[in-house]
């Protein structure tokens, strides 16, 4: 133990010989917590929430648990206390300059520093730095911070009013608006330090930011850095980047130094479908003579980004072009990764990305109701090649206007866009989501009683926070001028506007109950938003509840949206068997689900290129719950997660039912098919071959489709009940789907003996007599390759995984559907 304290001092030693800045982490020391007003004291943790520190002082029950959510809704109404002691040495109190940053207070805080109030905060997504120098001592140092209810500071706030916002108090307060409780989350409005609070030491000079410009050829690029320095004092100083060194004379107070690095045979930052995401790392190093005074780390990409709206004889288009490439945006809305966000660790990111890379996505659409995420999420993107689309966390509402508020934004902006601007893989900024939709098409000036001074001043708010502070701030903050959006949808999905420019969330189906056939019409030039619920897995009930029942308290807690059970069931019944036991209508509403999704990115892809864009509602949960998520809140994929990694693959097969014959389509990414042969084979369930048809592509040919007609002349004396096509390409790769004429529940589908061979503790072969349709295995220890699919008779088909694979049980159509009479 000696041995190790005595190298941490060595190499904290050399540290201070070299570099004249330092941090130290406050979070690492001992916190205390208490509710104003009361005596008791208690461990807590930082970051944390003070739900979670309850929590794991036993003072309330897991939040998650059952209906336990409605018995902790007091704990929004309180102040909480926050305390901690941090001794400060002699050395240290020595240095130039001491500064206290917050990375993350939530929200409304007041900070004391040895009972001197050193700060008032009152936005969760802001920065907080202090001077504190002046308020330390040699020794022991007291820092207090008193948590204002947020709630009730926003009903303060909404008071002011003479008019009623939508959405009450949480519009008036700057923290995740989905913490006030969504259709897929509960309410859970935290405070507490979410991020770590430093103490940091400087002498001489500091780098405050680091952004940069780029400008590429085929041959070369040139970086322009912009580094923000504040020095203390007037000199010559100088800057490192890598191996390059400049000298600049630096005045007392704030300075701008441009630094140009030039970069020859540059290598371009790719989505991972269209190239490879080359990452460039810079280091950045402040010095004054050999010292150095600070430095910093960075990684960028090389990279052009641009939306594309160009009128057209249908409207007007909306794609994103990368170094000059047109990009087909496949992927998802995600929102926050947990209720509780300092939960929340850079395994959870890793794990985020890898699944939408497992869904073959390129693009994620960071929701606004959330938050700016953690740099741990951007980091993944620019290394796996996922483009961003970032909204600012405004969401369904509209917000006020006072110059308090849009102050506090434009400084929120700022801190923000300085921290993430430098990531390649952030491609475009959107002022919120659903507001300008809302403002127009949801009834807000009718059901909120509205007089026309009203609703003139509130939409005049909209308009200074969402066409002028924000993209003003954007842009002055901003090294290159970024993509700016100002609201998702732009128009709203009841209108014929929707579907010809701009982006669209199309909810008729869900929300307007049209069936999944009207995804084929809806069709919109970017589609944004879109999807349907399911239900997770029994094990994923089973952490919340012990009664799987839909009677019971913790199930009907867990589905946010008011007639979420009833509308599964109504789509169920429309096309599939409708099950009595819980378990069984938990798989079933997942096929569902995986259905519609399905006929809503294939809809998307062969409308390539009206449409350049399909993004789901939504990757992921907050919580255990019945949502519109394809991987649950534990990380289980669903049926549908399965179906969007087909639908998105790189080539893909449509089949079309028009003018009484079905064109098949072979639809790809790019906009070449290589030579190959098409073969359509008709089967029966038995497996036995009852026709088939081929096409040959002898050459290379320009289009995104191959069609192969089959008229239903063709199919006469054949059984479509139990009958299917299984379409079979064989070119630069080969790519297998099938396809039934009517729905599941039509299908003579009969009992299949299904058998799993292990092949080693990763790999299992699955093999059927019959044909067997939407098989689901259940693996003990995690996911599988592939899951939820169907398999000819005959066929073999071998399922991997990164753990060990031991299958628990099976399910499949098969065993819910008997054979027509």
């Amino acid at each position: 133990m000696k041995r190790f304290t005595s190298l941490l001092l060595f190499f904290y030693a050399i540290n201070f010989f070299y570099t004249q800045s330092w941090e130290r982490n406050l979070s690492l020391e001992k916190w205390n917590f208490n509710q104003e007003g009361k005596s008791e004291i208690l461990p807590a943790k930082v970051p944390g929430t003070v739900h979670t520190d309850l929590y794991y002082n036993k003072k309330i029950e897991d939040p998650f648990y059952s209906d336990n959510e409605q018995e902790i809704q007091w704990i929004e109404n309180e102040n909480w206390i926050y305390t901690t002691q941090f001794e400060v040495s002699k050395k240290e109190l020595n240095q130039d300059h001491i500064q206290l940053q917050f990375l993350g207070l939530d929200t409304y805080a007041q900070v004391f520093l040895n009972g001197k109030k050193i700060l008032a905060a009152n936005n969760f997504f802001r920065t907080w730095e202090v001077d504190a120098k002046k308020h330390l001592n040699v020794g022991k140092n007291d820092l207090k911070i008193i948590f204002n209810s947020a709630v009730k500071k926003g009903k303060e706030e909404m008071a002011k009013l003479p008019y009623k916002l939508p959405e009450n108090e949480r519009v008036f307060v700057r923290k995740p608006q989905y913490q006030f409780g969504w259709d897929w989350g509960p309410r859970l409005v935290t405070v507490g330090i979410w991020k770590p609070i430093l103490l940091k030491f400087w002498n001489n000079a500091e780098i405050i930011s680091v952004k940069h410009q780029q400008k590429i050829n085929k041959e070369n690029a040139e970086i322009l850095f912009n580094i923000l320095v504040n020095a203390d004092k007037t000199g010559v100083y100088n800057l490192t980047i890598n191996k390059n060194k400049k000298e600049f004379q630096l005045k007392k107070g704030v300075n701008s130094l441009d630094f140009p690095v030039a970069i020859t045979n540059p290598q371009l930052w790719w989505t991972h479908d269209l190239g490879t995401p080359n990452l460039y790392h810079f280091e950045i190093a402040l010095a004054k003579g050999s010292t150095v005074l600070n430095s910093k780390n960075i990684k960028i990409g090389l990279r052009t980004i641009e939306l594309v709206q160009e009128k057209d004889n249908a409207g007007k288009s909306f794609y994103f072009k990368l170094n000059g490439k047109k990009l087909y945006a496949k992927g998802s809305n995600t929102i926050p990764l947990h209720s509780f966000l300092p939960t929340v660790t850079g395994k959870e990111y890793e794990k985020l990305v890898g699944e939408a890379l497992f869904a073959n996505m390129n693009m994620i659409r960071v929701w606004g109701g959330g938050i700016y995420e953690d740099d741990a999420l951007y980091d993944f993107c620019d290394e796996k090649g996922v483009l961003v689309w970032q909204d600012f966390p405004f969401a369904c509402a509209m917000y006020p206007g006072d110059k308090d508020f849009l102050e506090n934004v434009k400084k929120e902006v700022v801190d923000q866009v300085t921290r993430l601007q430098n990531h390649p893989s952030l491609g475009i900024w959107c002022g919120n989501n659903e507001n300008d939709e809302g403002w127009h098409n949801w009834g807000w000036q009718k059901q909120l009683g509205y007089t026309k001074q009203d609703s003139t001043k509130i939409w005049k708010d909209y308009v200074k926070l969402f066409r002028e502070i924000i993209p003003k701030t954007l842009d002055s903050v901003s090294a290159q001028k970024p993509i700016y959006w100002q609201s998702s949808p732009s128009n709203g999905w009841g209108r014929k506007q929707a579907y010809t420019e701009g982006d669209v969330h199309y909810w008729g189906v869900w929300w307007g109950m049209e069936p999944f056939e009207k995804y084929k019409e809806k069709v919109g030039r970017f589609v944004s938003e879109y999807g349907f619920q399911s239900m997770p897995q029994a094990s994923t009930f089973q952490a919340f509840t012990q009664n799987l029942s839909f009677e019971d308290a913790g199930v009907r807690n867990h589905q946010k949206h008011k007639t979420g059970y009833e509308t599964i069931r109504t789509y169920m019944e429309r096309d599939f068997p409708v099950p009595e036991k819980f378990e069984d209508f938990i798989y079933m509403s997942q096929l569902v689900q995986a259905s519609g999704m399905k006929i809503a990115i294939e809809a998307h892809r062969t409308s390539k290129p009206y449409n350049m864009g399909s993004l789901y509602w939504q990757l992921n949960d907050v919580w255990p719950v019945t949502s519109w998520s394809s991987v649950d809140y534990f990380g289980n994929r669903k049926a549908a997660h399965f179906a969007i990694k087909k639908a998105f693959e790189p080539t893909l097969f449509t089949v079309d039912f028009k003018d009484n014959a079905y064109k098949i389509s072979l639809n790809r990414d790019d906009e070449w098919v290589e030579a190959g042969q098409l073969t359509v084979v008709l089967k029966d369930f038995n497996g036995k071959i009852l026709k088939n048809w081929t096409k040959k592509s002898e050459r290379k040919s320009e289009l995104e489709k191959m069609i192969l007609q089959i008229n239903c002349p063709e199919l006469n004396g054949f059984d479509v009940n139990s009958s299917y096509l299984e379409l079979l390409w064989q070119g630069d790769k080969e790519i297998r789907q099938n396809y039934f004429f009517v729905a599941p529940k039509f299908l003579n589908l009969t009992k299949a003996n299904v058998q799993i061979k292990k092949i080693n503790r990763h790999s299992i072969a699955v093999t059927t007599d019959k044909l067997v349709k939407g098989l689901y295995l259940e693996n003990l220890y995690g996911n599988l390759s592939d899951n939820y699919f169907d398999l000819g008779a005959g066929e073999t088909k071998i399922i991997t995984a990164p753990h060990e694979i031991e299958i628990k049980n099976m399910k499949s159509l098969n065993d819910f559907i008997q054979p027509k009479k």
